[in-house]
């Protein structure tokens, strides 16, 4: 199964992103696919507080833009949101410790560690900083 980073859910979203256009293809083809794919759950929350974000965007995105947005990804019957739960903590501290995480990293660490244990083979991001655990296969569709 395909995860989805954060940054990819943005530049799908934002049409002023200059990277939109091949991030809202490679997302609609996954949407309108038959193979299965999934978003964590914090990247829904992170993704809301980008697009929101009045000091990122020259005009934000609004609470029912974004409302929409996420209900149009959570119409395809192939994806999965994956969420958390107090069993995923051990993990998210190993990938932490294994991927010597520290400060504001700790979100990359929390989708990675959510994608492992869910068993996700492939992240989709934008972000190299997810090098930093080599175990979670990665690609940038938007390249």
């Amino acid at each position: 199964m395909i995860a989805l980073d954060t940054n990819i859910l943005v530049h799908a979203h934002r049409r002023d992103s200059n990277l939109h256009e091949e991030a809202y293809i490679a997302v609609r083809e996954l949407a309108e696919g038959i193979r299965p794919w999934a978003i964590c759950f914090h990247s829904f929350v992170e993704f809301y507080g980008i697009v929101s974000h009045p000091k990122i965007w020259e005009k934000a995105s609004t609470p029912e833009q974004i409302e929409n947005q996420i209900a149009a990804w959570k119409e395809s019957p192939q994806l999965h949101v994956l969420t958390e739960s107090s069993i995923d903590l051990p993990a998210l501290l190993d990938t932490a410790r294994k991927g010597k995480v520290s400060g504001p990293m700790i979100r990359d660490a929390r989708i990675a560690s959510c994608c492992f244990v869910r068993g996700v083979s492939e992240l989709w991001t934008a972000d190299r900083d997810y090098s930093r655990f080599p175990a979670l296969k990665t690609r940038n569709p938007l390249v």
